[in-house]
């Protein structure tokens, strides 16, 4: 097998992260891995709402903290969801630098819309919908444009190199069938998240978690797996990825109807439309399994600016055969980010030396069980700029014997059952037999597949969700009562995890 010695800083994923990571490594050389060409299949560049920071007179960064941890209903990490507020601003302005072309007011300042949650309008965007896309346009000319930085584009993750001690040295990366071994002083992933695990999604599909299955069986610390957030307003046109309406259509008056246009989100909380993410899509849930359906009606409060003021949102809907001028949206919820992921400090280090982690990859602790709004691409920017900073101090280690950890692929036929089987049971709504069922499922699809890493992110998902006993922010369980009154992370390896027999006979 070929190496090849990278004497930098590799980076493995190309979204806003990981790209933020390779800008900040700077001087020092940087190597991004990523499958797809730049700006494709990295949720960064299909996100729509925009960036939450406190960039208007009467907010401030304490208001965004405050914010920040009650939607993450006691999970969140106090000092992490400052650090990310304090440098957020600075963040918003550094990306409007490099040309990304964020809306403004009429005096200069950045125009920014109200959220579910937020208690004011903080949300900086970009002609509506388009946040996501034009920010990685003006990364991507950055990355391009840098001379510290190479990127090696169709080069997929398959493996990491460990030593002896453990410490990651680098990982195994395919392309066309063949492996190569890179190593490096330090990795940085940014491999993205879990949507492609699940059935119905508005993340790429091929986002599968490999990254944090591959962290995962390398030793390191996961924290917070089973927390998922399902944005509660897919659009329902039977697209996979299912594609994405906006929070900010709320923000701007849009209501939610059942399929006789009466409202329902007043039965379910006080905020109605704009209660945090958590409580609607459970909304939207119910009232599809009542057979009422769920629907975005945004006549009134967008109708005929739909083309101009929201694009993306309004070309998804012409595409599947619904105006949104003049027809109410029929939605879904669907897996939209995980929470939880690689537990990192504040520089990005993770618990195995060497090995970095930024993104939705990675587990700060700054969304605890139900991410505010807004606040990824946030992350990925702050946190994935702190990364990259440190993973350039790291020095190369000496030379040793290495072991590659490079699981099995999941065929596809396999991937759709699991996909199948996520949706059912480790949804909007759980329960101890859907999630032992599921556990079943991944022990069978492991014996004849071997053990992947997307099976490896897939059962730390299930399994943890199973020991958490209440429902909390993302994580509702239906077989539970409300949250318990102790706060508690989860932290776990994955030698801690137990068989789904285990849980059999506990609960026998």
């Amino acid at each position: 097998m070929r190496r090849r010695a990278h004497d930098g800083v590799l980076v493995v994923g190309a979204g806003l992260a990981g790209l933020s990571a390779a800008l900040a490594a700077a001087p020092r050389k940087v190597l991004v891995l990523t499958d797809a060409a730049l700006s494709a299949g990295c949720s960064s560049a299909w996100a729509q709402g925009g960036m939450a920071a406190a960039l208007m007179d009467g907010d401030s960064p304490e208001a965004h903290a405050a914010d920040t941890i009650a939607a993450g209903a006691g999970l969140v990490n106090p000092a992490m969801a400052r650090l990310l507020t304090e440098e957020g601003p600075a963040a918003v302005r550094a990306l409007s630098d490099l040309g990304a072309p964020f809306d403004r007011t009429a005096d200069g300042g950045f125009a920014q819309s109200l959220e579910a949650a937020h208690s004011r309008p903080r949300v900086a965007r970009v002609k509506g919908d388009q946040a996501g896309a034009a920010i990685m346009d003006a990364v991507v000319a950055a990355v391009l444009a840098a001379p510290h930085i190479e990127v090696w584009t169709g080069h997929r993750l398959a493996g990491l190199l460990q030593d002896a001690a453990g410490r990651v040295r680098g990982v195994v990366a395919e392309r066309d069938g063949a492996q190569v071994e890179i190593t490096a002083p330090a990795t940085i992933l940014a491999t993205g998240g879990v949507g492609g695990l699940y059935a119905v999604t508005t993340t790429p599909a091929e986002l599968v978690g490999e990254g944090l299955g591959l962290a995962a069986l390398a030793g390191a610390v996961i924290a917070d797996p089973e927390f998922v957030q399902f944005h509660p307003t897919a659009i329902d046109i039977g697209r996979d990825p299912a594609p994405l309406a906006t929070e900010a259509l709320r923000g701007e008056g849009a209501v939610l109807v059942d399929k006789a246009g009466t409202r329902f989100m007043a039965r379910y909380h006080p905020d109605a439309e704009l209660a945090p993410r958590d409580v609607v899509a459970r909304a939207i849930h119910a009232e599809r399994e009542a057979g009422r359906g769920a629907f975005l009606d945004a006549r009134e409060a967008v109708g005929a600016h739909f083309p101009e003021e929201f694009p993306a949102v309004f070309a998804a809907c012409m595409a599947g055969g619904v105006d949104p001028r003049v027809q109410p949206i029929p939605i879904a919820p669907a897996c939209h980010y995980q929470m939880g992921g690689i537990a990192t400090d504040a520089q990005g280090a993770t618990s195995l030396s060497g090995l970095y982690a930024a993104g939705e990859c990675a587990s700060t602790g700054v969304h605890g069980a139900n991410r505010l709004a807004s606040n990824s691409l946030l992350e990925a920017a702050v946190f994935g700029a702190r990364a990259g900073r440190a993973a350039a101090q790291e020095i190369d280690p000496a030379p040793a014997r290495l072991v590659r950890l490079a699981p099995p692929g999941l065929s596809n036929q396999a991937l759709q059952a699991l996909r199948r089987a996520m949706s059912r049971d480790a949804g909007v709504v759980r329960s101890a037999d859907g999630l032992l069922r599921l556990l079943d499922e991944i022990d069978g699809l492991e014996a004849h597949h071997g053990r992947t890493a997307s099976l490896a992110a897939a059962r730390l998902i299930a399994a943890c969700a199973l020991a958490r006993t209440e429902s909390r922010g993302g994580h509702y369980r239906s077989d539970a009562s409300a949250a318990d009154a102790i706060p508690r992370r989860t932290f776990v390896q994955w030698s801690d995890l137990l068989p789904a027999n285990t849980w059999k006979h506990a609960a026998e």
